[in-house]
């Protein structure tokens, strides 16, 4: 089993869902997604998986404050996000083709 996680260390969802997989048994790979951003097409590979809009991961207070308009169409927020990646919504946990937001960290264990 391949697990990623896209990780943020100081978000305290981020850590639960973290400590939650490796409770479990997964040690799974860790992108710090604010060090190391998804590409478009990562981003549109995970949203698939997720089966969300990219207006669903996004960070209603940090899109603002980067000047996001998360009335742009789905190829410009995916451009917004990737350029502003700490508007994404986190931990976004991925296991082959089905992947989870940790909110609440609990509900990753649904793909594990």
């Amino acid at each position: 089993m391949s697990v990623t996680i896209y990780h943020n260390p100081k978000c305290s969802k981020s850590r639960q869902t973290l400590a939650l997989l490796q409770e479990n048994g997964v040690e799974p790979a860790i992108i710090e997604y604010l060090k190391t951003p998804p590409s478009a097409a990562e981003l549109k590979a995970v949203l698939e998986k997720l089966g969300k809009e990219p207006r669903d991961v996004l960070r209603t207070k940090e899109a603002k404050e980067e000047g996001i308009n998360n009335e742009l169409e789905a190829d410009a927020l995916i451009a917004a996000i990737v350029a502003h990646p700490r508007a994404l919504e986190r931990p976004i946990v991925v296991n082959g083709d089905r992947a989870a937001v940790g909110r609440p960290p609990e509900s990753v264990l649904d793909i594990i």
